[in-house]
């Protein structure tokens, strides 16, 4: 198995000059996220509604005391409370961070919230509330900032995914469609912020924070600190970040996601079409020589170019 060189890393990636947006950054993630952007030099606004795991209540004493460690090590940093589900809110935070340091080179999407329960259990309301603040904070914190960096010539994002979204977790209905749905969106915005320099990423991490405190056995979640997950933020902050990845991360294992597309086959039309369709599966499913296409109509393009083949051979 390989490893990373933490020395090699701290030496490397430097923020200096840099300014960084951090949402639910007053614990857990986003806290170890903020404090080592800020190590590296990095001016960091520290965003926090201060609400509890299910997203009730508010307090801004989670990111005033995250704000008050940067400080005593001698780093720069500013708190905000607002809701990231408020787009009054989220862009009065950008307005605040421009009017103090002048520009935005970095934003971790990291805040949220949890209401588990079985889709059968599950109300409309714990759904579209995790999908509001996961999804749609996304977007209106990025789409705040878009402009911005594309302006500049120069931004790096990263939204947080899961392992519930890429691959699915009974009782997450709400929270994996909401971790997928930002997937797609990364997808997209990699390839329009392309021109502009604004590198998009996904991090899928697994932490022991608070999200996670009752999913997981003590000894397995002392291994999982938000800390061992940071290195990975860092890399996709820098300047060399990479665009369009999906990055796992836990307990200082990486690993990257990927969304492929198999050979398959071409059925043409025909009575038995649905048939054909079942009987040859098992080859439609083959995942030799699967590919990840470079862009939606890439896919689009590259079955019908096979279906024109078939079509010009039958």
């Amino acid at each position: 198995m390989s490893t990373i060189s933490s020395s090699a890393s701290q030496d490397g990636l430097r923020f200096d000059g840099r300014v960084a947006i951090v949402t639910g950054a007053g614990g857990g993630l986003g806290r170890s996220h903020a404090l080592q952007l800020a190590a590296r030099g990095a001016k960091v606004l520290v965003n926090d509604l201060g609400s509890a795991r299910d997203g009730s209540g508010g307090s801004s004493a989670a990111a005033e005391a995250v704000v008050a460690e940067i400080r005593a090590a001698g780093g720069v940093a500013r708190a905000n409370g607002c809701s990231v589900t408020d787009p009054a809110g989220v862009q009065a935070m950008v307005d605040q961070v421009m009017a103090e340091w002048g520009r935005i080179d970095i934003l971790v999407n990291n805040a949220g919230i949890l209401r588990d329960k079985s889709f059968s259990k599950m109300t409309l309301d714990d759904f579209r509330l995790v999908v509001d603040v996961h999804l749609m904070g996304s977007v209106y914190v990025t789409k705040a900032v878009w402009d911005i960096m594309k302006a500049q010539n120069y931004g790096r994002i990263i939204f947080t995914t899961s392992s519930s979204g890429l691959f699915g977790n009974f009782g997450q209905a709400n929270y994996g469609a909401a971790k997928m749905a930002v997937v797609g969106l990364m997808q997209t915005l990699s390839l329009e912020g392309e021109k502009y320099n604004v590198r998009v990423n996904c991090l899928a991490p697994t932490a022991a924070t608070r999200m996670t405190e009752d999913l997981m056995p003590p000894a397995v979640l002392s291994l999982l600190t938000p800390e061992s997950v940071t290195p990975g933020v860092v890399f996709l902050a820098s300047e060399d970040a990479p665009t369009r990845a999906i990055l796992c991360a836990g307990a200082g294992g990486f690993a990257t996601s990927h969304i492929t597309l198999t050979e398959g086959t071409v059925v043409l039309e025909g009575a038995d079409a649905a048939e054909q369709v079942a009987a040859r599966f098992a080859q439609i499913d083959d995942r030799h020589d699967e590919i990840v296409p470079a862009s939606g109509s890439a896919q689009s393009q590259s079955q019908l170019a096979k279906v024109m083949v078939a079509r010009s051979m039958g």
